[in-house]
């Protein structure tokens, strides 16, 4: 890992982390020492990679610390809608970016956004994609790879008309 696939991880985790997913101690700690060996410098990832199991329990607060000390610290929006709108473009960037295959993404959007949003128009395209990949079949005379080539084209479709500014509607 370089020291730039390091910071992305910790601002990865930090995203998850916001988004309010649960990341645990351990895997904080190993982002703290991938980082570490990968030449990233804070003042506090020391502290984190250092983290024997006994003190796993300091592990968010210090992770915190490196993410303020690098300027990664992410926040989600306060607003419930916002922060949903915010977290499907999130996965539709992981999608675009090539960091999160377009079936899983398109999954994530569909079970964990699209419902608490009332399933609005914008993220429709990316719910068809994973209605359709998560029910494919060879007798289809589709490839997964074209249905998942759609995903990523409505994943960055729906980037590409983002409004400025936080999204409540």
């Amino acid at each position: 890992m370089n020291h730039d696939d390091a910071l992305q991880q910790l601002s990865h985790i930090a995203h998850e982390r916001a988004f309010g997913r649960h990341v645990g101690s351990d895997r904080l700690i190993q982002a703290g020492l991938d980082a570490l060996m990968a030449g990233v410098e804070s003042p506090s990832l020391a502290m984190l990679a250092g983290l024997v199991r006994s003190e796993e329990a300091e592990a968010p607060v210090l992770f915190d610390q490196v993410l303020e000390e690098l300027g990664l610290l992410f926040q989600a929006p306060a607003d419930p809608r916002a922060a949903e709108w915010a977290l499907a473009y999130w996965i539709a960037g992981q999608i675009v970016d090539g960091s999160l295959d377009p079936a899983a993404g398109s999954h994530l959007i569909w079970a964990d956004v699209a419902y608490d949003l009332g399933y609005p128009e914008d993220l429709q395209p990316l719910v068809s994609c994973a209605i359709n990949l998560d029910g494919w079949d060879e007798s289809w005379g589709v490839s997964i790879e074209a249905l998942k080539g759609e995903a990523l084209e409505a994943a960055d479709q729906l980037l590409s008309t983002r409004p400025p500014g936080e999204r409540k509607d």
